[in-house]
């Protein structure tokens, strides 16, 4: 079971399970109230999410054929809810074209080293993404990305064979992005198998962050795998949960569940997002 003290464990053990990363007896986990969230209010909370694609040092509006839109993003029985779908007409900006919406949120506040993420994340049934992850505002010499969770909802006959599963995956990978300084990006990665399909049920996705060269992730609470990055991995960085579009899954011919689905099976949901630090 999860030991907490104080009030932080009067609000949440009863939806607790499993394990925090073992640390010596002298510190405990202590909640990190701007880094986490229950959904349990009717809108988001923009003192702490941004919906907005573009906005505050961020400019990725999505990849093509799916736009990112704020429309999409609500906060609705008690969950986060990220929904895509078809747009009613092409888009054209920066000289790409949109056909399909998706939607990404962002923390307006950073995380560190230390700190231990973790969100329960349902997946969308679509091949379009449901994520959990952590990114750097931009560096020339340390642009970072960690991606605690990135999966699909549903592959198809056009999926590349090295992405077969991507539907049932617990997949995590540092990567150091591509920049001037940086001209060609480095990443390790590690994958899972949890025990159904991602959009079959809600999975606890975590990720400590523990030092510089060491990352351990963690499914409903179990410890399954770590990453040792390439480069020191200590630039402060934003969470980001982002439904997106892959090039490597692409959406069929006629839309499929993007465009035919019902409104859950076209829905990432996040019953909730938490961060805690070692005190």
């Amino acid at each position: 079971m999860r030991i907490f003290t104080g009030i932080a464990f009067l609000l949440v053990s009863s939806v607790f399970y499993g394990q925090t990363p073992e640390v010596s007896k002298n510190k405990k986990w202590v909640l990190v109230p701007e880094l986490s969230d229950e959904f349990d209010q009717d809108i988001l909370d923009t003192t702490k999410w941004q919906k907005e694609p573009i906005g505050n040092d961020w400019v990725w509006d999505g990849r093509p054929p799916a736009l990112f839109k704020a429309s999409n993003v609500a906060v609705k029985d008690g969950k986060l809810n990220v929904t895509v779908g078809k747009l009613d007409q092409p888009v054209t900006t920066k000289g790409k074209v949109f056909t399909y919406q998706g939607g990404i949120v962002r923390s307006l506040n950073p995380g560190k080293v230390g700190y231990y993420y973790e969100a329960k994340m349902k997946a969308n049934k679509t091949v379009m993404s449901s994520t959990f992850w952590l990114m750097s505002k931009y560096d020339c010499e340390q642009k970072l990305e960690l991606d605690i969770q990135e999966c699909v909802g549903r592959t198809t006959d056009k999926t590349e064979v090295w992405a077969q599963k991507w539907d049932q995956i617990f997949h995590a990978d540092a990567i150091h992005r591509k920049t001037t300084c940086n001209p060609e990006a480095k990443r390790v990665q590690q994958q899972f198998t949890p025990e159904t399909k991602n959009h079959e049920r809600f999975y606890v996705y975590g990720a400590w962050w523990k030092s510089d060269t060491e990352i351990l992730f963690y499914l409903d609470g179990t410890y399954t795998y770590t990453l040792n990055p390439t480069v020191a991995w200590n630039v402060p960085a934003y969470i980001h949960t982002a439904i997106e579009t892959y090039d490597w899954n692409p959406i069929p011919d006629d839309g499929g569940l993007v465009t035919h689905g019902t409104l859950e099976e076209r829905t990432t949901q996040y019953e909730w997002v938490r961060t805690w630090e070692l005190k």
